[in-house]
């Protein structure tokens, strides 16, 4: 009987053991105790607990609400003027910093004076009045420029009639040469009295001729129509 019941016992451990571990929850006598439940009383004071769960440093808090990472100097970094300048320069009259750290010394204000003489030697007017004068010829010689551009497009049609002009007297010229050729030959053939090869030594005789006369004559209407203009200049002046 004690044999029978010590093996029931052994086997319910063994069942128990295999029971997975999420299911343990479901089962009163393997899940833990919860408490039991406490009601809000009206009569009873509560304390507020602040915890910071942040990790951060307090100076690094202080970066973050906009106050100066320390109240006084933990490094010899924090007396110097770099580290107070940008102090004042983030945080203003909130940092404590006298202001006038700002504006160097009388030494450096007099070795910068130096240093700009040098390296800078004229002054913000005379460079303000260069930037001016400089402006003011630029601009004078794009405006003389676009006069000239005006002045050409206001010539450009008489350009042009000049140009066209030049092309209608090549034009004549060339006609007056041919028609002058065409005649000389015809006046050559009727010297003849008969149709001459133009490749005849005697043709090519006459024709040079002929063409010698003609050059004669028309220089000679030229030295007159240069006289009479002569001429007529002097008679103006005289009158």
């Amino acid at each position: 009987m004690k044999l029978s019941l010590f093996k029931m016992n052994i086997n319910k451990l063994t069942v128990a053991t295999r029971i997975p571990i999420g299911c343990t929850k479901y089962f009163s006598s393997i899940a833990q105790t919860e408490l039991p439940a406490s009601f809000v009383s009206e009569d009873e004071e509560y304390k507020s607990v602040s915890r910071d769960k942040s990790g951060l440093r307090q100076q690094h808090k202080n970066v973050l609400l906009e106050t100066t990472p320390y109240n006084e100097a933990h490094s010899w970094i924090h007396l110097t003027e770099k580290y107070q300048r940008s102090l004042y320069g983030r945080y203003g009259g909130k940092s404590n910093v006298n202001p006038q750290i700002c504006f160097g010394t009388i030494t450096d204000r007099s070795e910068t004076q130096k240093r700009q003489s040098i390296t800078q030697p004229e002054t913000v007017q005379q460079l303000l009045e260069k930037l001016r004068v400089s402006k003011a010829e630029k601009q004078a010689a794009i405006q003389e420029r676009e006069n000239g551009i005006q002045k050409k497009l206001e010539k450009l049609e008489q350009w042009k009639a000049d140009l066209n002009a030049k092309v209608e007297k090549r034009r004549a010229d060339a006609a007056a040469a041919i028609e002058r050729k065409e005649r000389l030959i015809e006046e050559v053939r009727r010297h003849f009295g008969f149709k001459v090869d133009a490749r005849d030594e005697r043709f090519k005789e006459m024709l040079e001729q002929k063409e010698k006369e003609d050059k004669r004559k028309q220089k000679e209407a030229k030295r007159k129509v240069k006289e009479d203009k002569m001429m007529a200049k002097l008679v103006k002046q005289s009158s």
